[in-house]
């Protein structure tokens, strides 16, 4: 500790902290109380922020992955002062409607810059931040340039999404990425060597990241001259190791695993208070000097930081006028308008293409429009068509391009890529085999949670993909996310559906969309000669019309490679005069906001008898084909034989969809 304010600010983040949580009767004490000085320093040496406008662009972005801490970044906010951050926020910690949540949500409360919670997730995602800030800065002549500092745990560093984020990182040689890892050795179980007792600081340089130490996480001068150091290296991203104390200042519970996530208790708060040399016995007390002291200073930098950043900004607008506009439009989140009528048209074709192929063909065109798209595969750019070299490729110390090459780390590219559409002025996209959905859901979820539109592309999305067997055939995958809220499951059943799927999915900004597309052709249908009315783009539509003027006997429901067999019994159904529709439904969400009389239009109450075909689980699909319907479908894992052959095996075929809408 240095002079009295310091520790007079320091002693406030701490006891905000223990009286909001005291106050909630629930909530993570130990950890702000350790960390204050850590956050102190960061916050009042460092970090580059306009409380006045929490959004302000070229700000240092910080992320508290141990989200459970979060009364130490709402104390942080309101002391610094973020005008939503009130007093009374801080007092209603944990309750309903408060901007003071359990957990920090990036949605909810300004100044926050990613949900976290589940750990890992917030270290992976300040990976994707920092990837952005890396892009941009490259790409427009420095004019973005500022920091992601971090705070992690030992629970966050124990997660496998850490690993995998920590060794892109020191991949990519991101510089401008500060984390300081809270080293206190307790979990909520005990100590940590009960399980975990592998030198961290060895494997993050190995990983390739500047390693520094700093042995008493109160040194506040300590910590600042670390920091200093960090961003003196700008080839590598920085691990600070500050020793904290979990509790630091409690008598009885301090580096106890009792401190982690319970209250004090009010005898273990005035013991703790006292031991602190707090002067005032009243909780929720903010000292006029402290608000002054820290307010005043984040203002400053603010003003100072604000007016570099102008002055970049005035240099690129007259020496590089286009550069300029398309910066502030990227950084807007708009799309140029009519951006969409660049993309490619598919004409009617029988052997038509995979949708993976046709994907390929729209994301290259929309690389070419949207700069700001930025992003590619684990691994599997040649399988899922995501790569194009003459865009440019991400790597250490090249950072303008649009291709990036996450390697086999689907759940950190599925978390990088939320950061960097949070950052803003990058539009993240990342692709994978379906199967591996499940390898990053956590980051997927916290996307729709987060209202970030993060785009995925999975490819090899059935037992269509064949011999690889049952290992790499998703099943449960469709209807998994599409049970997850404001997921958008875009599963498109040719090439003209796959472009107006990319439409939905670019154009939607409160949520994630994953696109669901086949290894195996499909044909492009001449939807002229299939009387279609309607498209992709209203989520589900009428593809083929038997009978445009009159109420259909039967309704046959499907989507992606589906559609085509769904066509196929169509063309059989018609021979024998009977009177059906095929609806093709490539994304339920979409769907659902349509108004009831287009729903009807489509799915006619009054047609009992339906059929669903989709190669994956038929849980859900009742929503549509109703208790008199059927869904033909898997509800068992596949196999490994050439894919037209497991159709048949399946029962995944025109012959049984005839059959179903003949049955009396």
């Amino acid at each position: 500790m240095t002079d009295s304010i310091t520790t007079l600010s320091i002693n406030t983040i701490r006891t905000l902290s223990i009286d909001a949580v005291q106050a909630a009767n629930s909530g993570h004490p130990g950890a702000p109380m350790g960390l204050a000085a850590v956050a102190y320093a960061i916050w009042q040496k460092h970090l580059r922020h306009d409380p006045s406008d929490p959004s302000w662009f070229n700000r240092d972005r910080f992320v508290l992955s141990n989200g459970h801490a979060s009364m130490l970044l709402y104390s942080l906010l309101h002391l610094t002062g973020y005008e939503a951050m009130t007093l009374e926020q801080i007092k209603n910690f944990r309750q309903w409607g408060s901007l003071t949540p359990g957990h920090p949500e990036a949605e909810l409360t300004p100044g926050v810059e990613t949900t976290t919670g589940p750990l890992g997730q917030g270290f992976a995602t300040a990976v994707g931040m920092a990837i952005a800030e890396a892009h941009l800065n490259a790409r427009y002549q420095g004019v973005v340039d500022h920091y992601t500092f971090g705070i992690c745990s030992d629970g966050d560093l124990m997660e496998g999404i850490s690993h995998e984020a920590a060794s892109l990182a020191g991949h990519l040689g991101l510089g401008k990425l500060i984390f300081l890892y809270d080293d206190n050795e307790i979990t909520i179980d005990g100590r940590t060597d009960i399980a975990f007792t592998e030198d961290t600081t060895a494997r993050f340089e190995a990983y390739g990241w500047q390693v520094l130490s700093v042995d008493d996480g109160n040194d506040v001068e300590a910590i600042d001259q670390a920091i200093v150091a960090a961003r003196a290296e700008s080839a590598r991203p920085t691990l600070i190791r500050v020793k904290t104390v979990i509790g630091y200042g409690s008598p009885n519970k301090a580096d106890t695993s009792s401190v982690h996530g319970s209250p004090l208790g009010d005898a273990e708060i005035a013991l703790t208070k006292e031991a602190l040399g707090w002067p005032y016995t009243e909780r929720f007390v903010v000292p006029d000097e402290v608000r002054e002291h820290m307010a005043g200073s984040a203002a400053a930098r603010a003003g100072e930081a604000r007016r570099a950043w102008e002055a970049r900004l005035d240099t690129l607008k007259s020496e590089s006028p286009e550069a300029y506009v398309e910066l502030m439009r990227r950084i807007s989140g708009e799309l140029p308008e009519d951006w969409a009528e660049s993309l490619p048209r598919f004409e009617p074709s029988e052997k038509g293409m995979a949708t993976r192929a046709s994907g390929g063909k729209v994301i290259e065109k929309i690389y070419e429009v949207l700069p700001e798209l930025v992003g590619g595969s684990a691994d599997l750019a040649g399988s899922n068509k995501t790569l194009f070299p003459k865009f440019g490729e991400i790597s250490r110390g090249e950072y303008a391009g649009q291709n990036l090459h996450f390697g086999i780390r689907e759940h950190a590219m599925a978390a990088a890529v939320n950061g960097m559409c949070l950052h803003g002025g990058v539009r993240g996209f990342g692709a994978t085999f379906l199967v591996f959905a499940d390898y990053m859901r956590p980051a997927l979820r916290l996307a729709a949670l987060m209202h970030v539109p993060q785009v995925m592309v999975f490819t090899h999305d059935s037992i269509g993909l064949g011999e690889d067997g049952p290992t790499h055939q998703p099943i449960e995958h469709l209807m998994s996310l599409r049970a997850m809220p404001n997921y958008w499951v875009l599963r498109p059943g040719d090439a003209e559906e796959v472009r107006q799927c990319w439409e939905l999915a670019m154009e939607r900004d409160q949520g994630p969309a994953g696109l669901v597309l086949t290894r195996q052709n499909v044909p492009t249908f001449d939807r002229q000669a299939l009387q279609s009315q309607g498209d992709a783009t209203q989520g589900a539509y009428i593809l083929a019309d038997g009978c445009p003027d009159e109420e259909p006997e039967a309704l046959i429901l499907a989507t992606g490679s589906e559609v085509t067999i769904a066509v196929e019994a169509f063309g059989k159904l018609q021979a024998q005069g009977k009177k059906v529709r095929v609806i093709s439904m490539p994304c339920w969400e979409r769907f659902e906001q349509q108004d009831a009389a287009y729903r009807e239009s489509v799915l006619p109450t009054a047609v009992t008898r339906r059929v669903a075909i989709e190669a994956g689980a038929t849980l859900g699909w009742e929503r549509y084909t109703g208790t008199q319907g059927c869904t033909l479908g898997l509800d068992h894992f596949g196999a490994s034989a050439p894919y037209e052959e497991l159709y048949e095996k399946f029962g995944l075929t025109a012959e049984k969809i005839v059959e179903v809408v003949n049955a009396p």
